[in-house]
């Protein structure tokens, strides 16, 4: 996918807040942060951003925090990113995994929960995509902070499953140093418990990594999940 708007590099400077930070282009300026993970080991001090610039009059800040370069990558931490990038591969039909549906249901809710989509052809699909940007020794790993709402849409996830859905969790790494995902049992030991549970049950798992180029993020290709 494209992104839109013009694209501008920064130093990183502080967090003010989960959706607030301070970079300095030539003066000191606020961005939106469109993440709430912690993000602890990509914004460090003078680390090297990208920012969207926007022209919404409706906002308070004039850009968007949207990458951060770590060696030699840019690490996309736009955690909006992953949902739009799921919704064109499936509309595109280029992810083999769901190739054979033809109609998609963005935000379906069901039960308790609104999931990311509904596939419908045969078998209806349920799908959650969730953004992960921590790689550890090449290990990627969701989430980075604990999230009961997370563990919810696992659990949900798996009682459609046994209505005869067929259901399916995608993570996402936004970066492309990665060779394996796995769920980040020392920050959040009960997702990882339900994810588990969950795949046991038949909800499918998927991870998929992204290459940030220019103006493009696209889905590179798939990873190993390892659920052990």
């Amino acid at each position: 996918m494209e992104l839109s708007g013009k694209l501008v590099e920064a130093k990183f400077l502080v967090r003010v807040n989960r959706f607030l930070v301070k970079v300095r282009i030539h003066d000191t300026v606020e961005c939106f942060l469109p993440n709430p993970g912690r993000l602890e080991e990509l914004l460090l001090p003078r680390a090297r951003v990208i920012l969207r610039e926007t022209e919404s009059r409706h906002r308070r800040t004039r850009y968007d925090l949207i990458g951060v370069r770590l060696n030699d990558e840019i690490v996309s931490i736009d955690s909006r990113i992953p949902n739009m990038l799921i919704k064109e591969c499936l509309e595109n039909r280029s992810l083999k995994e769901f190739s054979k549906y033809r109609k998609i249901i963005p935000e379906y809710k069901y039960g308790n929960s609104r999931f990311d989509f509904l596939l419908l052809n045969g078998q209806d699909c349920l799908i959650e995509v969730k953004s992960c940007t921590l790689v550890k020794e090449e290990v990627a790993m969701f989430p980075d902070a604990p999230t009961e709402r997370g563990r919810r849409h696992v659990e949900e996830l798996s009682k459609a499953r046994e209505k005869g859905y067929r259901t399916s969790i995608i993570f996402v790494v936004q970066r492309s140093d990665a060779k394996k995902f796995k769920p980040n049992d020392n920050t959040d030991p009960t997702f990882g418990e339900a994810l588990r549970k969950a795949f046991a049950n038949g909800v499918e798992v998927y991870s998929y990594y992204t290459c940030f180029r220019g103006r493009e993020i696209n889905i590179e290709g798939r990873l190993e999940v390892d659920l052990k």
